[in-house]
């Protein structure tokens, strides 16, 4: 039996959960969030948690029982408390600023490149010396958040010889010797 489908869900006192059939909707102090449940798999909420249970024993349905509460625990703490990433910008030049609730950055091309902010995603900049940004991702959506995130890391993945790049905080990069290192 899934371990993590097992789990109740504790529902904060900040956040409402309401069950409409299949639909599943958490409204809190960060927003509103909603997930439509497989038919198969049942959710109900009592004494302040949300239960999740599935019909049989079946690799289809236990695989549905953890995804589904995985879900719903994620939509619980995104309404509550949120998500959040950090990226950090490496390199002589590299840069990334706010202009208005657009991220404006300067990763080595000949260009600017702005990424605007999906609904319920806000930047944050901390400029800790001229050449290293961090790069915060805040949103109530762990899987958007998760996207941005890697979308902005796409821009100028960090190379392995000077570690120059947008990597994650917690990203260790395998570092290369060069020409002279034999």
């Amino acid at each position: 039996m899934s371990r993590i489908g097992k789990k109740p869900i504790p529902v904060p006192d900040k956040v409402s959960v309401a069950i409409d059939g299949q639909k599943v909707t958490a409204k809190g102090p960060k927003g509103e969030l909603s997930l439509d449940v497989h038919p198969d798999i049942a959710v109900k909420q009592e004494d302040g948690q949300i239960l999740v249970t599935r019909p049989t024993d079946e690799r289809n349905h236990r695989a549905l029982h953890g995804l589904t509460r995985a879900l719903l625990a994620n939509i619980v703490t995104g309404v509550s408390a949120g998500f959040q990433k950090t990226l950090v910008v490496e390199g002589v030049g590299y840069s990334g600023e706010l202009r208005g609730s657009n991220l404006v950055m300067k990763l080595g091309y000949s260009h600017e490149i702005v990424v605007e902010p999906p609904q319920n995603v806000a930047f944050e900049i901390n400029r800790i010396n001229p050449t290293v940004t961090h790069i915060r991702v805040n949103g109530i959506d762990k899987q958007v958040v998760g996207q941005v995130a890697s979308e902005i890391r796409g821009l100028r993945p960090p190379e392995p010889y000077l570690g120059k790049g947008v990597r994650y905080s917690d990203e260790i990069i395998r570092r290369k010797a060069g020409k002279t290192g034999k």
